[in-house]
C-alpha cells in the first residue's frame, strides 16, 4: 500500500475541512477516496466541491462495505462516534475518530475494548496535541526537572459562542443531539491536554450553569475544582458567553511555573524548590531566587494535517499516532465527572460509577428536546462555511 485510501463519514464542519485538506495536497499518502453523509444537502456539497473520484454515499455502511477505503475517519455527531468506529473495527478499517471519542465512558469502554481486538490502527483526532507549546509543557512537566505539580489553573474563556452558533443546527447543545454543551463540544481538547500534560486527577467538585447565557439546554458557564493524588489542587474554568474571552493555563510546580499564553511560554524557575526553601530560609518575608524566561520551542503546529499525516505513517509504517484512540475515554472522564458532580451536588472521585453517570444522563435525554427554526449558516473551526440545513 503506497496511500491510504480514507472513506470519511460526515461531510458537515469538521468532515469538509479535512476533505479540503486532503485534496489541497496538505496528506500526501492519504488518498479521499470515498464519503459519506446521510443528509442531501451534504452530499450535493461533496459533488460540487470535490472530485468525480471520490464516490459519494448516503449510508457509511455501503461505504465501509464497498472495498473502496483502507481506513474511515468518523466526524459525525457525537454519540454515532463509537458506534461507526465498533463498524470500522469489525470490517478490518483502520479508524480515526473526531474529538470527542463519545458522550459516555460506558460507551467509549466498549469501543476501546473492540479497538484491542481489532488488528488495526485506531487514532483519535485530538490536533492540539501537535501545539508546540503545549509539547514543550509535557516535556517540562514530564521530565520532573521543576518537581511535583502543587497546582493546575486553566482559564479557557475565548469559547465565545453567540445565540446565532447555537441556532444553527437542531441538535446542537441539546442532551439528545449532543450530549452536554462546552465541556463536551468546545473542550475535549483542553480537558485531554490537561489530563496529558499533568495527569488525571481523583476527585472532581463542579459547579456547572445550564442554558445561563443562552437558550440552550446543557451547560455553559463551568467551574471545577480537583485534587490530585500527591495532594496538587487545579480549577478549570470556561464558558462560550465571555467576549473577548482568555485562554491562560498555569501549572505551578515545586521548583517555579509554567504559563502558556497567547502563544507563548514563560518559566519561572527558582534556584532551590519551595518545599525545601521554606523548610531551611531563616528570613520571615524571605523568598527564593527566580529567573524568568519565554521557553524556545520548535515552533511546529501541523494541527489536523499533523494527526492525518501521522495516521497514515501509523498504517504505512507502524509510525507513532498523535494520539491513541484509547486516550479518548481520559478527557471524556473528566468531563463525564464535572458532569455528575453538578447532577449531585457533590464531588466525585475518578473513577466514578459508570452506569449512575450513564442513568443520569438518560433522564435528561428522555425531556430533550430538539429545535423546530434552524436558519444559520456555520463557520468551522477550520475555517470552511457550509450550511447547516435541518440537521
Amino acid at each position: 500500500m503506497e496511500k491510504v485510501r480514507l472513506g470519511i463519514i460526515g461531510v458537515g464542519n469538521m468532515g469538509s475541512g479535512h476533505a479540503r485538506n486532503i485534496m489541497d495536497g496538505k496528506c500526501p499518502e492519504i488518498e479521499l477516496a470515498a464519503i459519506a453523509d446521510i443528509n442531501p444537502e451534504r452530499i450535493k456539497w461533496a459533488q460540487e466541491n470535490l472530485p468525480e473520484s471520490v464516490e459519494k454515499f448516503d449510508d457509511a455502511y455501503k461505504m465501509m462495505d464497498s472495498g473502496k477505503i483502507d481506513a474511515i475517519l468518523v466526524a459525525v455527531p457525537h454519540y454515532d462516534h463509537p458506534k461507526f468506529a465498533m463498524e470500522g473495527f469489525k470490517r478490518g478499517l483502520h479508524v480515526m475518530v473526531e474529538k470527542p471519542a463519545g458522550v459516555y465512558t460506558k460507551q467509549v469502554a466498549e469501543m476501546n475494548e473492540a479497538s484491542k481486538k481489532a488488528n488495526v490502527v485506531f487514532g483519535m483526532m485530538f490536533n492540539q496535541r501537535t501545539n508546540h507549546i503545549y509539547r514543550k509543557m509535557r516535556e517540562i512537566v514530564k521530565s520532573v526537572e521543576m518537581g511535583a505539580i502543587k497546582r493546575t489553573s486553566w482559564i479557557i474563556t475565548n469559547w465565545y459562542r453567540p445565540q446565532a452558533y447555537y441556532d444553527s443546527g437542531a441538535w446542537r447543545a441539546t442532551w439528545s443531539g449532543e450530549g452536554g454543551g462546552v465541556l463536551l463540544n468546545q473542550c475535549p481538547h483542553n480537558l485531554d491536554l490537561w489530563q496529558w500534560i499533568c495527569g488525571m486527577p481523583v476527585k472532581v467538585d463542579a459547579k456547572l450553569h445550564y442554558g445561563k447565557w443562552h437558550n440552550i439546554e446543557v451547560e455553559d458557564d463551568v467551574t471545577t475544582y480537583v485534587e490530585y493524588a500527591n495532594g496538587a489542587t487545579g480549577t478549570f474554568i470556561t464558558t462560550t458567553a465571555d467576549f473577548p474571552g482568555t485562554n491562560r493555563f498555569e501549572i505551578t510546580l515545586e521548583k517555579g511555573k509554567l504559563i502558556a499564553e497567547g502563544d507563548k511560554l514563560t518559566k519561572w524557575e527558582l534556584d532551590v524548590s519551595e518545599p525545601e526553601f521554606s523548610k531551611t530560609n531563616t528570613i520571615p518575608f524571605g523568598t527564593p531566587n527566580v529567573t524568568e524566561t519565554v521557553v524556545e520551542t520548535d515552533g511546529e503546529n501541523p494541527q489536523h494535517v499533523g494527526v492525518l499525516n501521522a495516521f497514515a505513517g501509523a498504517i504505512l509504517r507502524g509510525e507513532p499516532l498523535v494520539a491513541s484512540g484509547t486516550e479518548g475515554i481520559n478527557g471524556l472522564t473528566l468531563s463525564n465527572a464535572m458532569h455528575l458532580s453538578s447532577w449531585l451536588g457533590r464531588p466525585v472521585e475518578i473513577p466514578f460509577d459508570a452506569d449512575l453517570y450513564y442513568e443520569e444522563l438518560m433522564k435528561r435525554v428522555a425531556t430533550s428536546k430538539r429545535r423546530t427554526e434552524v436558519r444559520a449558516v456555520v463557520v468551522d473551526d477550520m475555517g470552511s462555511t457550509y450550511n447547516s440545513g435541518k440537521k
